[in-house]
């Protein structure tokens, strides 16, 4: 009896020490398979895409004016380079006594010839008032009416002289025609210059363009309207294309492509800068894309992960050919409507299960 109780110890024994053990072992395989891993994906899109080409672009302002002297004389005062001037305001000044002693002068000579004019006058009235009694010549008459007519003319050709020198007053003080920056002093304050001589160069901050020369073979895919991709070291925008020259220049045999900047980058982009300017080359087709964030560059290719319906990951080499900013056309393995990976993706195995967020 005694056997058989320690038999029966020793069975319950190695039984605990088996189910102990095959725990262990459903713990560690359980332990082996990785947890679903969040991602977030984006479809497979065909879209119109034709293929383009960069080339390298100038930002202009549209306005960049070379402010030049109204009148000749001695420089008074010229804006400093860099400064911001509102529309209206003063950029240079000159001298202005010479001018207005002349106005002045010129003043005086409408008065003398007003008080000739009147003395004239009343000389013809006294003239035809004689000619009545026939004590007069009608030659006097006629001398007398001449002197008076060209004392009138007189008086308009002086007053046309006094409104010359205002003239002249009014363009002596230059004013930026717009809101910009001097960008260049030619001359110094009491400098004698010339009419027509350059002072100061001013520049539209406000307005600008990007003016890029393409070959004329790619003139028929190039319509204003079109939208381009421009592009800096710091940043990327998408703009339309406001004017088409489509005269080819006979050395490099391309033409002007001008494009507006958004007013909003006035401070981040600055005329003479250069820029990277994507251009259309051939007629957009249908093409698969995918979002950009949805590629992994490795040194063996390029790489995009597909889900699979069961929430499965698959691994797919792709070509990866032109884009847009967002996009870029790929060949490989996918469909339209397929879902890709765009976050989450770097570390996935093939197999492995996901959770779409």
């Amino acid at each position: 009896m005694s056997v058989s109780i320690n038999h029966l110890k020793k069975s319950f024994v190695q039984l605990a020490v088996t189910l102990v053990c095959s725990f262990g072992v459903i713990n560690t395989y359980a332990a082996d398979a990785p947890p679903p891993s969040p991602i977030k994906v984006d479809q497979v899109t065909t879209i119109d895409l034709g293929a383009s080409a960069n080339f390298m672009g100038t930002i202009y302002s549209k306005m960049h004016l070379s402010l030049t002297a109204g009148v000749s004389g001695r420089v008074e005062w010229v804006a400093e380079p860099g400064s911001f001037i509102l529309e209206g305001e003063k950029l240079v000044a000159m001298d202005m006594l010479p001018l207005n002693l002349k106005k002045a002068e010129q003043v005086s000579s409408i008065k003398r010839a007003k008080i000739n004019a009147n003395y004239l006058k009343n000389e013809l009235m006294r003239w035809r008032t004689l000619e009545k009694t026939e004590a007069v010549s009608k030659f006097r008459i006629d001398q007398a009416t001449a002197e008076h007519d060209l004392a009138q003319v007189d008086i308009e050709i002086a007053e046309l002289k006094l409104k010359q020198i205002e003239d002249q007053i009014s363009r002596a003080t230059i004013k930026a025609p717009y809101d910009g920056v001097v960008t260049e002093r030619m001359v110094l304050a009491g400098t004698e210059v010339n009419r027509s001589e350059v002072l100061a160069k001013f520049l539209d901050t406000e307005h600008l363009e990007a003016r890029v020369y393409v070959p004329i073979k790619h003139l028929v895919n190039v319509r204003l309207g079109n939208t381009l991709s421009i592009k800096t070291d710091q940043q990327e925008i998408s703009t339309k294309i406001t004017a088409v020259i489509p005269s080819a220049d006979p050395r490099s045999q391309t033409f002007e492509v001008r494009v507006e900047i958004p007013t909003h980058l006035n401070d981040a982009w600055a005329a003479g800068q250069l820029v990277n300017v994507t251009v259309p080359v051939q007629s957009a087709k249908p093409t698969l894309t995918v979002h950009r964030d949805a590629l992994i560059l490795r040194k063996d290719g390029t790489y995009v992960v597909k889900v699979n319906t069961d929430n499965k990951v698959e691994r797919l080499l792709v070509k990866v050919g032109q884009g847009t900013l967002d996009r870029v056309s790929i060949l490989g393995d996918l469909l339209d409507g397929d879902n890709v990976a765009v976050r989450g993706a770097e570390r996935l195995r093939d197999g492995q299960s996901v959770v779409v967020q």
